[in-house]
């Protein structure tokens, strides 16, 4: 059986993925897996996404195999459980900036005995199959098949980087380089030195505390930091699109 891409990025594989913001067809979860993606990020913080479409584009990700990955618009148990039970595998919070905060996300999103996750007993998560479930054996399966993400983007998280990547069932940093820029005082310039030394401070902590170093960037900064990366996160349906139109007329204008 081919692994997941939660399983991969644990076994310490590298996995590759774009986020999706726009399209709400669930065909471009077998898209992406057609193209050799190992997952997508939904993103219902800047995009308008429900929670009914989230857990149809989960549907047709699972069924094709394709990592299913949400993040949700803010630190909220209703968005973090509620998305996990709609079947999405791995959860991120933007602007996680403390290790109080980490540790929600953990709880939400984790099962005891590591978090306090309510349990529903059918559904997405189950892919309709739970009746009847052994309650501990699924709750200890599914904490193995659960990423917590915590998105890395503020002054005060590199602050306190160490503290929050020790939080046990924390899985990954993830940079949000435009976001941290602006909260560093240099908005945009993410080549800066000053933002370059907060995300070297960031993937130096993951590496201290085992945990999954990532950034969600263009090719130029990817670039600079793939090495470290076991998650690579790049580009957006809407620009893969505007590219790819841009590709057409430019050929044939």
């Amino acid at each position: 059986m081919e692994k997941t891409a939660v399983e991969k990025v644990k076994e310490n594989e590298k996995i590759v993925g774009t986020m999706v913001r726009m399209t709400r067809n669930p065909s471009i979860a077998s898209i992406a897996k057609a193209s050799g993606l190992d997952f997508i990020m939904l993103d219902m913080e800047h995009g308008s996404y429900s929670l009914e479409t989230v857990e149809d584009i989960a549907k047709v990700a699972r069924l094709c195999g394709l990592g299913i990955f949400a993040r949700v618009p803010s630190l909220d148990r209703a968005y973090v459980s509620r998305v996990m039970d709609a079947g999405v595998e791995a959860v991120m919070v933007p602007m996680v900036s403390s290790a109080k905060e980490a540790r929600k996300l953990v709880g939400w999103a984790r099962y005891e005995p590591i978090g306090n996750r309510g349990l529903s007993s059918n559904g997405g998560l189950t892919d309709y199959q739970g009746m009847g479930m052994d309650a501990p054996s699924f709750m200890a399966k599914q904490n193995k098949k659960t990423l917590t993400i915590a998105q890395i983007e503020t002054k005060e998280a590199i602050e306190c980087i160490d503290e929050i990547a020790a939080i046990e069932g924390l899985d990954v940093l993830l940079i949000g380089p435009n976001d941290l820029s602006i909260s560093l005082g240099l908005p945009g310039k993410v080549f800066d030195p000053k933002v370059q030394d907060a995300i070297r401070k960031v993937a130096d902590s993951a590496e201290r505390h085992n945990k999954i170093f990532s950034i969600h960037g263009g090719d130029d900064l990817l670039a600079l930091w793939k090495d470290r990366m076991q998650m690579v996160m790049t580009s957006l349906d809407i620009n893969v699109l505007s590219q790819g139109f841009s590709a057409l007329a430019k050929r044939y204008k």
